[in-house]
């Protein structure tokens, strides 16, 4: 039987995509025969069936990683080996760069252009970066005690793992640099993998398990089970023979992960979850060019981020400059087709999600904030989930838009009187993934960069991530981080060695 399918793009033509279960570098159906449906979020049209990995294929899958990673990748294979075959999977990828960023835009609604030129483009990037570094994390020695003993450090992969990079409700919206993210740091790391994509955008996961098989990584190392959250992603969380579970999503969904792991075997946890983050904005700054990056941070990738700028703070003396130069960029904004080179906003994952940016649109009205701009549906044809960049004022401190995360093109502006205040602002909040500041006060750049609880802080820009840069959160935002060096460390763990020379045992004390 086939594990193929055909779909279409207006961009790359027909491709074939797997819809199967891939272990052992191989791909096969579900145990149980089921599928669950993928749709495109621009036409509300269905895509593809993909097989659903049950509990049974879960464990098939976490099998053949404790294999490849006792008997082949962990003690056969160099770190440098496991770097050239990061470099080779880079090179795949950036082969592949236009079929996937077709897939990616046809499955996430993201417009072409930015799926091949940020999203392919810094995943690959990734991928070079852990293949560099793979072969250069180093222990320590511990010179305490002279000629008595030797003591030393060496780091070591965590084992078999499960970057689960799409369980819950929202980590669906950067499918192929989410799996970047997880993959090269785990497999430099000298971990094996078992991932499960996001079952909205799973496509193009898929097509990349086939090119990790072509670059040459053993059977077994990398292995992916689709699926929905709350059967493979449980499955996942629960299982006693993975070591380590990397999660991208809710806070809800990171919560019942951290219980089914102490649940199950105390397994290690990442998690890089939700976001309300603040840009504070001084009399100071450039205003046109805050509202550049304002306009960025909100509506790059249609406000689906989870360190989107949601909250912006603006001192009074530039307050009335920036709404009107916010509300320009929202209103000349590329919302269309995601086929559309030109497009750069487009639609919203699905339409339940559509809804409840709705939903939380209406609720700031009734709670008495001001709509400047956007706050409607916008659907060429009657058909896919787009909601205009909206921007709204009067936003009182305690209102639902200015404490829940959206996760949509709304963007909530306050205003406030000094420094002190409107720190506290942004910090008022039980989140705490990124932040900035604009202003054309070094000294208060730093001060105020400083005080801001948040794992990220931009000064005078905003949404640049960078691979050798550690990424992740404070409060409810998430444990642990990703990219730099840290990132790879999160995947390895640490052996204290000591080697007697000269002291004689103590025993009888």
């Amino acid at each position: 039987m086939s594990h193929y399918a055909s779909v279409s793009t207006p961009k790359a033509g027909s491709l074939k995509v797997p819809t199967g279960i891939f272990i052992n570098n191989e791909w096969s159906p579900s145990s149980s025969g089921e599928t669950f449906s993928t749709v495109n979020p621009a036409t509300n049209k269905p895509l593809l069936d993909i097989s659903h990995a049950t509990k049974d294929d879960v464990d098939r899958a976490v099998k053949a990683a404790r294999k490849a990673f006792e008997t082949t990748w962990a003690n056969n294979v160099t770190a440098a080996e496991r770097g050239r075959l990061l470099f080779k999977l880079a090179d795949l990828m950036e082969r592949d760069t236009d079929k996937l960023a077709a897939v990616e835009s046809l499955n996430t609604g993201k417009g072409v252009r930015m799926a091949r030129t940020v999203d392919l483009a810094d995943s690959i990037a990734c991928l070079r970066y852990y293949a560099g570094l793979a072969d250069k994390l180093h222990g320590t020695t511990i010179d305490n005690y002279a000629k008595e003993k030797f003591i030393y450090t060496i780091q070591q992969p965590i084992g078999y793992l499960s970057p689960l990079r799409a369980d819950g409700s929202i980590p669906w919206n950067y499918p192929i640099q989410m799996w970047a993210w997880k993959i090269a740091p785990a497999l430099a790391a000298g971990c094996c993998v078992v991932m499960k994509p996001s079952e909205l955008t799973p496509l193009t996961a898929l097509m990349l398990s086939d090119l990790v098989a072509e670059a040459g990584f053993p059977p077994g190392v990398f292995n992916t089970v689709p699926g929905l959250g709350a059967t493979t992603g449980d499955a996942i969380a629960r299982h006693d023979d993975i070591d380590k579970v990397a999660f991208t999503g809710s806070v809800l969904t990171g919560r019942k992960i951290s219980i089914a792991a102490a649940e199950s075997n105390l397994k290690k946890v990442t998690l890089e979850l939700g976001g309300k983050s603040p840009i504070v904005i001084f009399d100071s700054a450039d205003v046109e060019e805050a509202a550049d990056w304002a306009a960025c941070a909100i509506w790059f990738n249609s406000g689906q981020d989870c360190c989107a700028g949601s909250r912006v703070y603006v001192q009074q003396g530039a307050y009335e400059g920036f709404v009107k130069a916010l509300k320009a960029r929202a209103e000349a904004t590329a919302i269309g087709q995601p086929e559309d080179e030109k497009t750069s906003f487009g639609p919203l994952i699905s339409q339940l999600q559509r809804d409840k940016v709705l939903r939380y649109i209406d609720s700031g009205k009734a709670e008495g904030a001001t709509v400047v701009t956007g706050g409607r549906k916008w659907a060429p044809g009657g058909e896919g989930f787009w909601i205009e960049p909206t921007i709204l004022t009067d936003i009182k401190q305690d209102m639902t838009v200015i404490r829940e995360e959206i996760f949509g093109p709304v963007v909530c502006v306050s205003t406030f009187d000094d420094e002190t205040e409107g720190v506290a602002m942004a910090n008022n909040t039980t989140y705490g993934l990124a932040a900035a500041v604009f202003t054309n006060d070094t000294r208060q750049a730093t001060r105020v960069s400083r005080a801001l609880n948040a794992g990220t802080v931009w000064i005078n820009e905003y949404m640049l991530v960078d691979n050798g840069a550690p990424f992740g959160g404070f409060k409810q935002s998430g444990i642990g981080r990703e990219l730099g060096v840290n990132g790879m460390e999160t995947y390895m763990q640490v052996k204290a060695v000591h080697q007697n020379l000269t002291q004689t045992s103590p025993w009888p004390l």
